[in-house]
């Protein structure tokens, strides 16, 4: 019985649902808020949210969807979400 590795959650998201795009984002939202304010107190309050939403989408998220077996079937095919 060989064991198959699990679907990629990210095949089925867009480009802008990328790991990429995820990173690059909250990256630019943390550096746009210094660059703009130049405040450390107002810096934090917009990367704590940010963060948050990275760590999610980017290590929670995918392991989630692996684990649920909702990418794949009895017969090893991959369903649309």
């Amino acid at each position: 019985m060989s064991e198959q590795k699990p679907l990629s959650p990210w095949k089925y998201k867009p480009w802008w649902c990328q790991p990429w795009s995820i990173l690059l984002t909250g990256l630019t939202l943390i550096s746009g808020s210094w660059l703009v304010f130049q405040t450390i107190w107002l810096t934090v309050l917009v990367a704590i949210p940010v963060l948050v939403w990275m760590v999610f989408f980017l290590l929670i998220w995918p392991q989630l969807m692996i684990r649920s077996g909702v990418l794949e079937t009895d017969q090893g095919d991959s369903i649309e979400l």
